[in-house]
């Protein structure tokens, strides 16, 4: 039996293939021929524009009147048949079902028997293009009896089998890209979903009072502030000469005030986390939310910045922009698994650690612990000083035994009112901290000072205008040393106690606790929202990554469109050899090619000029194909047949591959993927836990084999079903071929030389020789038309040239009438069942 010659499902708009010849199928199975116009007629069409192209042998269409009546059981169809006949026929019976101008036949008298039968699949790709059939039955409508002899050339330009492994292989890898850990950057987001993962505030919380007064969280926050005001009032009036030389560092109670801040710190502390642990839930309950309230914290109404409603729509823009941006799905899941994990709550009660971070035990203990009061440096530096300003104090004569060691007594009266007034002894002496002012060691060094000075003063005798100034000096020296000895101890026992760092915590927490009310509590089904959307998401583009990685396809890298080997890749592919028959001594039925046999005009010998742009000859023909389209995936091995001889009619050109080939495809997959995503998004906002299970299997398999079939028709230069052409790269682009040689083909004059006719020389006679009865049509991808060198080149071939909407061939069709006498219409047929 031979190779199927018709596809096994048709392209998108494409007319529905069948084949009834009986070599087509088993002879016992009787009811071969009635599946395969069950399939016909069960295959999708659009909507009144039913076409069915039919080969059948030549010798049973009356046989098969009944098939081929049965295409129009579900409405009015369209048929154009390929009669397969035998070199020794020479009439053609048909039946009126065949008669215009709803069918017409084709009658192959040549060529197409065993072992030539494989050169008829070109031919029904051809003519299974929509223009070229409604074309074909047109012109066949205007031939006498509606059958008609083809002669034809077709140009096939095409992807080696290398070429298009590898760009598939490359579109794939980008497509789905390595494996990237979960754990990964999330990237920009929109501001919905960056809301949820900075931790900030809406604006239009920014003034929500989170702790009124009157609660018990509230109260605590209060009683702290007043303790931390009282704090810092008291220190501000135990600094400066009033703290040192009244009593207003007693008044103050400096570290009663700060104990009592401590106190209140730690309780609005327990508060806090009082409350974190009473609504620990991921999600709190409504009773949660009430004991939150008598805690004394006041939840808002939801802020308009945010909603539940806007999530899975910001989610769909970001995936949109991050696949759109070609980043592969891979990278996109890790990116979404990565804001999965960011924003899913873990719930307050896990704030309880960033609470003992913000405001721990050692935080507090600093605070209430005790400090000892430090002043004037070490003893001896203290001693040092006092005894200089002394002895500067006692140079005056006579009176200097008397006001130098006053000075020093000055010195240490003032260090003992540092230690009486201290700031980090309470009144009643209850707290006290300690000290050190040094007033002994500052007394011992003002009397040795000031009776040193009083010696000195005698033996020197200075004036008493010296002695003065040097008196006053001294005395105020000993004033403004002993204030700034308070200052900065008072100051570093502050720093030491640090009472405003209770202040920041005090900040910090009240953060904390609009955070976790923000984030944890009122955006809790925000968060669970967009952390299962955002994983049910990268589940699902994994899973489309897995299926397109491990995608076999319809057949391995480089098998034939339809699922089947090519038969004419042999090893000229190019028809510059034997191999082709083109060129050579050798025609399809073992006739001597230079015979010469011609009528009106028609000759069998091809203008070698139109064809000298071919690729080079000799090149090697296109390897086996490789066993997988993606490096990981196990595909289906397809171990092609002989490559049988390309018929005469036929001339192929292989391309590597374009400039815009991969990115071509990629970017069909990326289209494709974002529309399968599209399909899910209601379901994601509907129940996102469970929408990252929706099985896409076979949308992403149906996306890749369309794609793929694409890629085999002509190089993906076709757009996808149900989007416009576009900007879209044309052929020479995606092929690497140049269009030049169909421009010529077009170009050229309707030369009957310059086509092959589908008979032998022997069925000369049955053809009509009536001047004007035969009919052309010239049939040119739009794919091959765009992108050459402006529309001039094909001026003059536009009128009748028919611009198919994709495909691989270009070329020309002559439709040969037969004599009257050739065709004969059966009206009835008894058994004309199969």
């Amino acid at each position: 039996m031979s190779r199927p010659v018709v596809p096994d499902r048709p392209l998108p708009g494409h007319a529905v293939c069948l084949d009834l010849r009986a070599a087509a199928y088993d002879p016992g199975d009787r009811q071969a021929p009635e599946d395969a116009v069950h399939r016909a007629l069960t295959a999708p069409q659009p909507a009144g524009e039913r076409r069915f192209l039919v080969v059948d042998d030549a010798d049973r269409l009356v046989g098969h009147q009944l098939l081929h009546e049965r295409l129009s059981s579900y409405g009015p169809a369209h048929v154009v048949c390929l009669a397969v006949g035998a070199p020794g026929e020479r009439t053609l019976r048909r039946t009126l079902t065949l008669r215009p101008p709803a069918a017409g036949v084709l009658w192959l008298l040549d060529g197409f028997q065993e072992p030539g039968a494989d050169a008829l699949r070109p031919l029904v790709e051809v003519l299974a293009a929509p223009e070229v059939f409604d074309a074909v039955l047109r012109a066949l409508g205007r031939v006498a009896g509606g059958v008609a002899v083809p002669s034809v050339r077709v140009l096939e330009h095409d992807l080696s089998d290398e070429a298009r492994a590898r760009a598939w292989r490359q579109a794939v890898e980008a497509l789905t890209g390595p494996d990237v850990p979960a754990a990964g950057s999330v990237g920009k987001v929109p501001g919905e979903l960056a809301l949820l993962l900075d931790e900030s505030v809406p604006r239009s919380l920014s003034a929500h009072d989170w702790l009124p007064a009157g609660g018990r969280a509230g109260g605590r926050l209060r009683a702290c502030e007043d303790a931390l005001e009282d704090a810092l009032d008291g220190h501000a009036r135990v600094r400066g000469p009033a703290g040192l030389l009244t009593r207003a560092s007693r008044d103050a109670d400096l570290p009663g005030t700060v104990e009592r801040l401590a106190l209140e710190l730690r309780g609005f502390r327990g508060a806090v986390a009082d409350a974190f642990t009473v609504a620990g839930a991921t999600r709190p309950s409504a009773e949660e939310r009430g004991l939150l309230g008598d805690r004394g914290i006041r939840l808002p109404e939801m802020p308009r910045e945010i909603t539940r409603t806007g999530i899975v729509p910001a989610l769909r823009d970001h995936t949109h922009e991050l696949i759109a941006g070609r980043l592969p799905l891979r990278s996109v899941a890790a990116r979404l698994a990565a804001l999965a994990a960011r924003t899913a709550p873990a719930g307050s009660a896990a704030r309880l650690a960033e609470l003992d971070a913000v405001c721990g035990p050692e935080r507090l203990d600093r605070l209430g612990a005790q400090q000892p009061f430090l002043a004037g440096g070490s003893p001896s530096g203290a001693a040092l000083v006092t005894g200089v300003l002394a002895l500067l104090a006692g140079l005056w004569p006579g009176a200097g035994w008397f006001l130098g060691p006053a000075t020093g007594l000055l010195a240490a009266v003032l260090a003992l009112l540092m230690l009486r007034r201290r700031p980090n002894r309470s009144p009643d002496g209850r707290l006290d901290g300690g000290a050190r002012t040094g007033w002994g060691a500052r007394l011992f060094g003002g009397l040795v000072g000031g009776f040193a000075g009083a010696g000195a003063g005698q033996v020197l005798g200075l004036p008493l205008w010296v002695t003065a100034t040097a008196l006053v000096l001294a005395v105020a020296a000993v004033v403004l040393l002993a204030l700034r000895d308070w200052n900065r101890a008072v100051d570093d026992w502050w720093d030491r106690v640090d009472p405003e760092d209770a202040g920041r915590a005090l900040k910090e927490v009240h953060t904390l606790v609009v955070t976790t009310a923000v984030h944890d509590w009122l955006f809790a089904d925000v968060r669970h929202h967009c952390s299962d959307g955002a994983g049910a998401v990268a589940r699902l583009l994994r899973g489309l990554a897995a299926t397109a990685e491990a995608y076999g396809g319809p057949g391995a890298p480089g098998a034939y469109p339809h699922g089947g080997a090519d038969p004419y890749a042999s090893a000229d592919p190019f028809g510059t050899g034997a191999a082709s028959g083109h060129g050579t001594d050798a025609v399809g039925d073992g006739t001597a090619a230079d015979t010469g046999w011609d009528w009106d005009g028609w000759s069998d010998r091809a203008d070698d000029d139109v064809w000298s742009d071919r690729e080079e000859p000799g090149r090697a023909a296109p390897p086996p194909p490789s066993p997988g389209a993606a490096p990981t995936a196990a595909a289906p091995v397809f171990a092609p047949a002989p490559p049988a001889p390309a018929p005469e009619w036929l001339d192929r050109r292989y391309g590597d591959g374009g400039p815009d080939l991969v990115d071509t495809l990629l970017s069909d997959l990326v289209e494709g993927v974002t529309a399968i995503l599209d399909t899910c998004w209601a379901g994601i906002e509907r129940d996102p836990g469970n929408a990252g299970r929706l099985p896409l299997e076979a949308p992403m398999t149906a996306l890749l084999d369309e794609t793929r079939t694409r890629l085999e028709r002509d190089a993906a230069a076709s757009p996808p079903p149900g989007r416009e052409r576009g900007d879209r790269p044309d052929a020479a682009r995606l092929i690497g071929v140049a269009p030049d040689g169909v421009v010529r083909l077009l170009a050229a004059d309707d030369e009957p030389g310059l086509t092959v006719p589908l008979c032998g020389p022997e069925h000369l006679r049955l053809l009509s020789h009536e001047p004007g009865a035969v009919r052309r049509v010239r049939f040119v991808p739009e794919t091959m038309r765009r992108g050459t060198a402006g529309d001039d080149i094909w001026r003059g071939a536009v009128e009748d040239v028919v611009w198919t909407g994709g495909g691989r061939h270009a070329g020309v069709l002559r439709l040969v009438p037969l004599r009257s006498d050739v065709v004969h219409t059966v009206r009835a047929e008894e058994g004309g069942a199969p």
